[in-house]
């Protein structure tokens, strides 16, 4: 229960053609109503200024030697496809920053509709790690350093079917007692695109393997708590598949299908799936931080979701949107819990979702939103009370 006030200043120079600097910082003051609940808040009360960040300090290089390479390098946001594995570097501070330090190089192939794109990543634990902050706090932004390499090839000649094929490699290196020390090898693409006026898609599916050393495993008996690496073998697959009405109101329905695999606790291996830097709120806010007591703050994994999502544009500028999703976990005892007594451990059912979301645009400098979340908890917890989440928010951009 608390109010965030988020400012943010940004600048982009070119002191040469095809040549920017880049540089943005952000803070994000909050007053505790009542005391934190959560890390890495957990007790603060009253009015806490926290830090100023450096989130964005890049230089980009566009058609370098007069080729259509692109070179982006520094602090930089970095969001591939939706998001899905590659999104937020910094999931501790939740939408306050995104960033990831790395280097981005992109190739265009015009005539062949094609882009490949070479990402290498170095990412601290903490948010001083690399530049300094305002009123330094020290502060972590994740539970392990992190390293990384990402080459995607993606096409688009087909409107009905673009595809991207991809292969990361992310090194974890434990930091916080609840981190782990990783190399996840993972291959997966993506194919989306419109079938018809009014039916478009999106798919993604991705295959992990190679071994994780993860202390806050409790089985098997033989590997609990063990630093000794396991196994990795996971599998993760996300969908949407929409229907535009093409009316007035500019109604459409979709239906969403997503799967992340769990570990099994009958096995010395690992199959529980890593979403790499992908751990910020796609679908849910209260998913995001549900997960704090099963394994990590948005380090979803064991689910199973599926379920329609409704919007249309009642009014102009104004976009309302409601879902439903049915959750379930692949496995009923998650293997990397905080607690033994939130969770039963003989259920596969973690209960319904409903979500209402309402936005509207003021004018070309002011939007806002009004955003209710539910989650009606089943089997698979212990408790079952209703878990509420509600927002209002305001932002002025100039």
């Amino acid at each position: 229960d608390y109010f965030r006030f988020r400012a943010r200043l940004w600048a982009s120079i070119m002191p040469l053609d095809d040549v920017s600097l880049n540089a943005r910082i952000a803070a994000e003051p909050r007053e505790w109503m009542k005391p934190a609940g959560y890390t890495p808040y957990k007790g603060q009360t009253g009015l806490d200024m926290r830090e100023g960040i450096i989130d964005n300090l890049n230089a980009e290089w566009k058609n370098i030697a007069g080729l259509p390479l692109n070179i982006k390098a520094g602090r930089q946001d970095l969001f591939i496809g939706d998001g899905w594995l590659v999104g937020d570097g910094t999931p501790f501070d939740g939408s306050w920053t995104y960033y990831i330090d790395s280097a981005r190089f992109t190739y265009e192939l015009k005539e062949q509709h094609t882009t490949i794109d070479a990402i290498g990543i170095i990412q601290d634990a903490y948010d001083d790690g690399w530049l300094p902050t305002i009123n330094p706090q020290h502060l972590a932004e994740i539970e392990q350093n992190e390293k990384g390499a990402i080459i995607q090839v993606a096409n688009t000649s087909l409107k009905a079917a673009n595809l991207a094929g991809y292969f990361i490699y992310k090194n974890d290196s434990r930091v916080a007692a609840n981190g782990d020390n990783a190399d996840i090898y993972t291959v997966g693409g993506r194919l989306n695109g419109e079938l018809s006026d009014h039916w478009k898609y999106w798919t993604e599916g991705a295959y992990q393997f190679g071994r994780k050393a993860d202390a806050t495993v409790k089985f098997p008996e033989e590997t609990a708590g063990s630093s000794d690496y396991r196994g990795l073998n996971a599998f993760g697959f996300n969908s949407k598949l929409t229907y535009q009405f093409k009316d007035k109101l500019n109604n459409q329905l979709a239906c969403s299908f997503e799967m992340l695999s769990g570990d099994n606790p009958k096995t010395g291996t690992d199959e529980m799936f890593d979403v790499l830097w992908g751990r910020w709120p796609r679908w849910s806010e209260i998913g995001l931080y549900s997960y704090a007591a099963e394994t990590r703050i948005g380090q979803e994994a064991n689910l199973i979701r599926f379920g329609p999502t409704w919007t249309i544009n009642p009014i102009k500028d104004m976009e309302f949107s409601a879902s439903y999703y049915a959750l379930f976990a692949m496995t009923d005892v998650p293997t990397r819990e905080a607690s033994d007594t939130l969770f039963s451990n003989n259920d596969n059912f973690r209960g319904h979702f409903a979500s209402a979301v309402l936005k509207y645009k003021f004018s070309a400098h002011l939007n806002g939103h009004l955003w209710s979340e539910f989650l009606f908890p089943g089997g698979y917890y212990a408790y079952n009370a209703v878990i509420p989440f509600l927002r209002a928010e305001v932002l002025f951009t100039f």
